[in-house]
């Protein structure tokens, strides 16, 4: 038996806050923990009082379960389950290591990432991590390095490589894209995107998320400059075209024989 395989109930982990009703973060209605600690800093980040990773409560996992069991009828009955946001959940992996095996050891429940992917696979693996998760909801922001660390003050060359380690070891994927009016949505970049996700496998959904401005007041309150004033919502028509760009870009792949065996559907997005 591996030491990570044991059930480590005292782990402990920075906690930002508690969504017992989530429906945007996996399948079916889910427990949603998000974490402290981020090492991105994305100009369109609607929760950046998560980057601080001294901030928040430190909770075990046994506390964590305590929240989770009042509302384990409902999760179960939706097909939900628990899924660890953040901040970003892979600054804490241990602890989500530890709570997410314990999750399915106690109460069968389906198990979830929301990451930046910004972690090295060794990382992840060695602590047991990936093997807890039943999906990962991996956020892809920018394609271009040069425009990507713009975007966020990180280069994507580890998140790009976390997303190959993925599909590489058979792990599930639902692939998540900001979409920002003059930012991400360039054709060249939504091009680029369509062609990477078009070579990974485990892709099962692809989700195109709007633009939102109501983490703003969040940056007014910390006092830090917010960079996209004025930039606003996209459209539906603008969704539309970044889809069938996207989509493009993934159908290239396969012409060219660059594609994974089964590609993800047609492009969903969400709020």
């Amino acid at each position: 038996m591996r030491h990570h395989d044991r059930l480590d109930t005292a782990a402990t982990g920075r906690v930002h806050s508690i969504e017992t009703f989530g429906t945007m973060d996996g399948p079916g209605i889910r427990f949603v923990l998000f974490l402290q600690g981020c090492a991105l800093r994305c100009r369109y980040c609607h929760n950046p009082d998560t980057w601080d990773t001294s901030a928040g409560r430190e909770m075990d996992v046994e506390a964590v379960l305590a929240e989770i069991e009042p509302y384990l009828d409902y999760y179960r009955q939706s097909g939900g389950g628990i899924t660890i946001s953040g901040g970003e959940p892979t600054l804490q992996a241990p602890f989500v290591a530890a709570l997410l095996r314990e999750a399915k050891h106690r109460y069968g429940l389906h198990t979830a990432i929301d990451s930046s992917g910004f972690c090295e696979p060794a990382h992840a693996e060695a602590c047991g991590l990936l093997d807890a998760v039943d999906l990962v909801l991996l956020d892809l922001k920018m394609m271009d390095a040069a425009r990507h660390e713009d975007l966020t003050t990180q280069p994507n060359e580890r998140i790009l490589r976390f997303a190959r380690h993925l599909s590489d070891t058979g792990r599930r994927m639902w692939i998540r894209h900001v979409l920002i009016p003059g930012v991400t949505d360039r054709r060249e970049d939504l091009l680029a995107l369509g062609r990477f996700i078009g070579t990974l496998r485990g892709v099962d959904k692809l989700e195109l998320l709007p633009y939102h401005r109501m983490g703003v007041y969040k940056w007014q309150q910390l006092g830090i400059p917010y960079t996209l004033e004025g930039v606003q919502e996209p459209t539906q028509r603008e969704i539309e075209r970044a889809k069938r760009i996207i989509e493009e870009g993934r159908r290239e792949a396969s012409r060219t024989g660059c594609t994974a065996s089964s590609g993800p559907r047609i492009p969903q997005y969400g709020a």
